[in-house]
């Protein structure tokens, strides 16, 4: 299992619609979430900053193939055009991600 972590803004003016859409999220895209071996998945927001930090647990073998198949995924491709226009990627992130990725630095259990 390894732990990831993820960080982007979030428009000022959207936070209450984002709320709502992922307090009913729809299933298929849950259940996508679940076929590409991410469990414990928990999106966190911080105010007044206006950051998402999203944390999960990978419990596959290649995320590369298990992040592809979740892209390929037409309903998460739909849910994905919705709340992109809400987020507001950091102009520090790698090329070619939309959410920044974290480093664990450290853990408890």
């Amino acid at each position: 299992m390894k732990r990831m972590g993820m960080v982007i803004g979030i428009k000022p003016d959207r936070i209450a619609e984002y709320k709502r859409t992922h307090a009913a999220v729809w299933p298929e895209v849950l259940a996508k979430i679940s076929d590409s071996n991410i469990r414990n998945y928990t999106i966190f927001l911080r105010e007044p900053e206006n950051l998402l930090f999203a944390y999960w647990e990978y419990h596959g073998t290649d995320w590369a193939a298990d992040a592809m198949k979740m892209a390929a995924d037409a309903r998460t491709q739909e849910w994905w055009a919705i709340h992109d226009p809400m987020q507001a990627p950091l102009t520090s992130r790698k090329v070619g991600e939309w959410w920044a990725t974290a480093e664990e630095v450290f853990h408890h259990d």
